[in-house]
């Protein structure tokens, strides 16, 4: 909880806390209380009608399990007056197991059972946590392979953190762009990172492009609902003035405003849309239809090349996909 209180008070590795809320007071239920209900007014200052959390953002951990759901109880409690004095409704609740020195080696994944029981047991109190609060989503924070091998596929949906995504080395859309081809998208982490850094530094979006890739995909499967745009983001230690966490929200807002904008235009003029579909136009007739659902074997690849024999070349456009999509930026 230590480190997680520092993280969010403008600490990094290089440097110590520059953030110092009025909130952050007292013992830290104390604490944790005044920051509940500096978050509401945040919220309703903002005009969102959602909120997420981490069981361990809401209330401290306590030094035994009894103590720490003691805690969620009591600050579940003011959390629905909260909710139901504002009409601010929670969209979905997730757990914290990383932050804890229990947790070094892995949650589900560590080799001691005995922490897997821990992560299980503080996992069961966040789904009692979510239900208590009419949460409308729950986070799998897993893969689509983990579900479909249990087959929980039906049952969960994707809540997908670019800057994970691009600290694994891929493009910022890209495991939306996925979890969205499964039908497993059912939120999205609305954050990015430094490119140039190798750990999750949860800065708020800004960039149109990313934006526009992101909206796109969910224009393309007919929205999020009822997942949503989550900010996981936390204002820069150097942006220690309060009006900066209202800056950065509206800004970040505005981006998604905005890529959505250029998503719907990009959907309804169908110009890429039609240039993908001719690129992938011999996957609609013959051997690519077979291909495409499934049926062809290998033997009938092998049989398909030996009649034809090489395919000819054809250009892949990328400048012009490129330059195309930056007339809608």
């Amino acid at each position: 909880m230590a480190a997680q209180e520092e993280f969010f008070a403008g600490a990094d590795p290089f440097g110590s806390q520059t953030l110092h809320r009025p909130w952050n007071q007292g013992s830290p239920m104390e604490s944790a209380k005044r920051r509940l209900c500096a978050a509401f007014e945040f919220f309703t200052k903002l005009g969102v009608k959602y909120y997420t959390f981490h069981d361990r953002d809401i209330a401290p951990e306590g030094s035994t399990l009894q103590e720490s759901n003691m805690y969620l109880d009591e600050i579940t409690d003011l959390a629905l007056q909260l909710q139901s004095q504002t009409g601010v409704k929670v969209l979905w609740v997730t757990c914290n197991l990383f932050a804890h020195p229990r947790y070094m080696n892995g949650a589900a994944t560590n080799p001691d059972c005995h922490v897997l029981a821990c992560a299980g047991a503080q996992v069961k109190k966040g789904l009692d946590v979510a239900k208590k609060l009419g949460a409308e989503n729950f986070d799998a924070m897993s893969v689509i392979g983990f579900l479909q091998h249990y087959g929980l596929e039906s049952h969960f949906k994707l809540n997908i953190e670019p800057n994970h995504t691009t600290l694994a080395g891929h493009s910022y859309e890209h495991d939306v762009v996925m979890a969205s081809a499964f039908g497993m998208l059912g939120s999205v982490d609305s954050n990015t990172g430094s490119p140039d850094l190798g750990w999750d530094t949860d800065q708020f979006p800004m960039d149109i492009r990313n934006t526009t890739m992101v909206m796109k995909t969910v224009v393309e499967q007919g929205g999020l609902q009822p997942g949503g745009l989550n900010f996981d983001a936390k204002v820069r230690r150097e942006s220690t003035d309060l009006e900066d966490l209202f800056i950065a929200h509206i800004g970040a807002m505005d981006a998604f405003a905005r890529g959505l904008r250029n998503a719907a235009r990009i959907t309804e003029d169908g110009v890429v849309a039609g240039m993908v579909k001719e690129r992938y136009s011999s996957f609609s007739h013959g051997l690519g239809r077979k291909v495409e659902d499934g049926s062809a074997t290998l033997e009938e690849l092998e049989a398909f090349v030996r009649q034809n024999g090489e395919p000819s070349v054809s250009s892949g456009k990328q400048e012009k996909y490129e330059s195309i999509f930056n007339h809608y930026i």
